[in-house]
């Protein structure tokens, strides 16, 4: 009897499961119909920045569409998360971020938004190393020398990053930690200013994205004291990595990636993770990456999901090790 009553409740619970992904459907196979915005929480200049420019171009030529990039920075990337949070989920209001997406929990007691919930996991768009970069007329020869001086200077020391809770900064913070050093955190608003003044000497050094600092390592105006990672990058090769020299543990690198504001269908999600992957083996998208020491690495939205998460708990483990107090 119960069976039955329930029955004409399930019936209609299918049916409207059924017509939403059907709607669904037909919303992917019409995507997009109009401009696109990736609204980059960061400077221009920044690695998530360079990266969704050269996968905004490709996707402009293939979905027919513009594809445009919107600057939104300030608080660590949490205005422009902020706005793709509230947009419609419809796809075409796209978040492209860094691993500081992932290293903001770490940092902040309260968001304003679920980073779990909010926002839907799209597609990673590549992965880079940090470099160590410091002034080419400084004091700092070798990781060596920045060591030395740090111990024999304990707090005094400062160093550069993209700002609080960037990924940057914990990158830096995981450095520190390792080496058994104290320094003094100075953020920026970006990676255009952290490097510009760690050019002129006024910080030692900065943990910066290769893509947004090889343009001043070619030019010779910073001095590269190595890159993150296991292995050396093929854009720099002459440039040693951390761990080969004498710190065979240390390896963190840099990713970006694409969310979507929760609620937006999965047909849309799967369709954009499809074409960015195909995007990413477009030759002037390959050589775009490769010029700028950047590496396609694709994902599935699951595949990412998960990528994301890891990253998350590996961020707080960084934060509580570094007893960085959440502000």
């Amino acid at each position: 009897m119960n069976q039955q009553k329930h029955t004409p409740r399930l019936l209609l619970a299918l049916v409207l499961i059924s017509l939403s992904i059907l709607a669904g459907l037909a919303s992917a196979q019409g995507y997009p119909n109009h401009t696109v915005r990736m609204i980059v929480p960061l400077t221009t200049g920044s690695g998530a920045d360079i990266a969704g420019r050269v996968l905004a171009k490709s996707l402009t030529e293939s979905w027919k569409q513009p594809v445009i990039i919107e600057n939104r920075p300030g608080a660590g990337g949490l205005i422009g998360t902020g706005v793709v949070v509230n947009s419609d989920p419809d796809g075409y209001t796209l978040l492209v971020q860094s691993a500081s997406y992932a290293a903001n929990p770490a940092i902040y007691k309260k968001l304003p938004y679920d980073p779990l919930k909010s926002l839907i996991d799209v597609a990673i768009l590549g992965q880079t190393p940090y470099v160590m970069v410091t002034a080419a007329d400084g004091p700092y020869q070798s990781i060596r020398d920045l060591i030395i001086a740090a111990k024999s200077k304990p707090g005094e020391i400062p160093f550069a990053s993209a700002g609080v809770g960037s990924s940057a900064h914990l990158a830096a913070e995981y450095f520190n930690n390792m080496m058994g050093i104290k320094l003094v955190h100075v953020p920026y608003k970006g990676s255009p200013e952290a490097i510009q003044d760690t050019m002129s000497g006024r910080t030692a050094f900065y943990m910066a994205p290769l893509d947004t600092a090889i343009g001043q390592l070619k030019g010779g105006k910073v001095r590269a004291l190595g890159v993150t990672g296991k292995t050396r990058n093929a854009a720099v090769p002459d440039i040693p990595t951390i761990a080969e020299q004498g710190y065979p543990n240390f390896d963190i690198s840099l990713w970006f990636g694409m969310w979507a504001p929760a609620g937006t269908p999965a047909a849309i999600v799967n369709k954009i993770n499809k074409d960015l992957t195909q995007a990413m083996q477009d030759p002037e998208v390959k050589s775009a990456y490769e010029t700028k020491g950047i590496k396609a690495t694709p994902m599935s939205p699951t595949e990412f999901g998960k990528f994301v998460r890891d990253e998350m708990a590996k961020y707080q483990k960084i934060a509580r090790d570094a007893n960085i107090e959440p502000q």
